[in-house]
């Protein structure tokens, strides 16, 4: 006898095995299995406040670091924590906290950079629209508010789900490390 499974959204799968078979006890709750997010858990632990992120970062090779492009006075690199796949930071080498804290040429950089983020997103990625901005000071959300960064998110018309709502989780369906070869061969020289 073939079961027909029902997906969430209504779609009909013949002979696959619904999950009341499976061990452990049935409930209501469906499961997105992600092993591949094991390395951020286990290897999330305490950061050491002694040293900053972002400037410890232009030391470390790209693909360990995560660059995607290196500029005079500013650097591209992926959010090692990403809201979307191709969530990208525009940071100054330079230990600064705010905005106004920039020089010109470093304003002028991380809106260049900014926008050559988006062309390249743009080229690999194809979303159709992006989120760009800054979060100035912890009380603002700023996750690391020592040190300024400007993130450009890209998004899909269907890239929103239940998972940030119900399970404070988004499903993020690429490697960083593949994400960060990919932009980095296709970045504007």
């Amino acid at each position: 006898m073939t079961d027909m499974v029902r997906d969430y959204d209504g779609t009909e799968y013949e002979g696959a095995e619904p999950t009341s078979s499976f061990a452990g006890e049935p409930d209501a709750f469906q499961r997105l299995w992600t092993p591949h997010r094991i390395a951020y858990i286990q290897g999330g632990g305490e950061r050491s406040h002694d040293e900053c992120v972002f400037c410890v970062a232009p030391s470390k090779p790209d693909e360990e670091s995560l660059i995607v492009h290196r500029g005079e006075l500013v650097y591209a690199l992926l959010n090692l924590f990403p809201y979307n796949a191709g969530h990208l930071l525009v940071v100054p080498y330079r230990h600064v906290a705010t905005y106004d804290q920039a020089t010109a040429e470093e304003v002028a950089e991380i809106a260049a950079q900014t926008q050559a983020a988006m062309r390249t997103l743009g080229a690999t990625a194809h979303p159709d629209g992006f989120n760009i901005g800054m979060n100035q000071g912890a009380i603002a959300g700023a996750g690391i508010a020592s040190h300024l960064h400007q993130h450009v998110v890209p998004r899909w018309a269907a890239d929103a789900n239940f998972f940030p709502i119900v399970a404070q989780t988004k499903a993020i369906p690429r490697l960083l490390s593949e994400v960060r070869a990919e932009l980095a061969a296709t970045w504007p020289a």
